[in-house]
């Protein structure tokens, strides 16, 4: 059997949102049983059929590098994370729904993956805006994904949803929430499983097919992101 070529997507995210248990259901469509810390990173592998039905359909392999810790860890342990970021073509951002900080830190995880997030100021600056122009040429796909949505009463998931939501108009990403025990909310045909090869396929593209003016190799010297612009944190 023919080699297939490959992508290499981060999955970033406070420890205990459920990273793990995503990846083992995004790679093996099944439920991690007893989900552990991960210590260091944990890489595995999902196969993805790049514009599924179309003459151009072509079989690829996703690594997903589900990376340990958290963004308030020591100096050190954060320069040892960054040996994980090198050759970046995607990157998906997980936060807990249940967890307003976690949501909160993905943009701390964007920053660290850029190397930046050494000077906080100019940064995080007053009421909570960043500063756009540290992003205005980073061209890399993202993806936001919300668990533990189970854990939310019906009656709040509308105010939290709507909150959340501007997580991902602030990334320039589509947004995917989900409960990782509940394979369900990936399955074949739905709205979540139609975003998620969406993103896919637009991370192959960015890596294979952008060649002329405006190829994207990657993300080698952590200095590439995706092309949005960031506005607010609307958390109160």
């Amino acid at each position: 059997m023919a080699s297939l070529d490959r992508v290499k997507v981060l999955v970033l995210g406070d420890s205990g949102v459920g990273k793990s248990s995503l990846v083992h259901l995004l790679c093996q469509n099944q439920v991690l049983g007893n989900p552990s810390w991960t210590v260091g990173c944990s890489v595995d592998v999902r196969v993805h059929d790049y514009k599924e039905g179309t003459p151009e359909e072509k079989t690829y392999y996703i690594e997903l590098w589900d990376v340990g810790g958290s963004v308030g860890s020591a100096s050190s342990v954060k320069s040892t994370r960054t040996v994980f970021y090198n050759s970046v073509n995607g990157i998906i951002l997980v936060h807990d729904l249940t967890n307003k900080k976690s949501s909160q830190n993905l943009y701390r995880w964007s920053l660290e993956v850029l190397n930046r997030d050494s000077v906080p100021t100019g940064v995080l600056v007053m009421n909570g805006d960043y500063d756009q122009e540290k992003f205005a040429d980073n061209q890399i796909p993202l993806l936001v994904i919300g668990t533990k949505l189970d854990q939310i009463h019906e009656t709040k998931r509308h105010e939290v949803l709507t909150r959340t939501a501007f997580l991902a108009e602030d990334f320039n990403a589509e947004e995917i929430n989900l409960d990782c025990t509940n394979p369900r909310y990936l399955a074949a045909g739905s709205s979540n499983a139609v975003k998620l090869s969406r993103f896919f396929d637009k991370v192959i593209e960015m890596r294979y097919f952008l060649r002329d003016g405006n190829q994207i190799p990657g993300l080698p010297d952590r200095k590439r992101f995706w092309g949005g612009t960031f506005k607010n944190l609307h958390y109160d």
